[in-house]
């Protein structure tokens, strides 16, 4: 029987939020098979992509890997902080940086329809 698709939006958002690194689709799949062994990467690739469009989860690029989103940011720039050595995501709310973005932009006639600023290096623990 096929889950409507808020249950598997939910179902997809519990396994990223019992987790403190971010995660590919191909884990996530494999760790929601042990439930569902019929699971396909389509059905998971269509929920990530359902829950960044709603900014509950974001993708990290460099990564090609997600986090659930953990701040309310609706007019603002998640930045996230990825920890290179450890691999930890620390989000932070970045709406002082919209008005640059938006300038920066303005600037080659490039409107933006999402912002998310990656930051790379060491955490606290890391670089201790």
């Amino acid at each position: 029987m096929r889950k409507q698709a808020a249950t598997r939006q939910s179902d997809v958002l519990k396994v990223l939020e019992m987790h403190d690194k971010p995660m590919t689709a191909y884990a996530i799949l494999d760790e929601m098979k042990l439930a569902e062994p019929g699971l396909a990467p389509p059905t998971i690739y269509r929920t990530l992509a359902a829950l960044t469009e709603q900014g509950r989860a974001h993708k990290l690029e460099s990564m090609k890997a997600f986090v659930p989103c953990r701040c309310d940011h609706k007019a603002s720039v998640p930045v996230l902080a990825v920890c290179e050595e450890c691999g930890t995501v620390e989000e932070h709310d970045g709406t002082a940086l919209l008005p640059e973005l938006e300038s920066l932009s303005a600037q080659s006639a490039f409107h933006a329809t999402r912002h998310i600023v990656e930051i790379h290096g060491r955490c606290e623990t890391c670089a201790a």
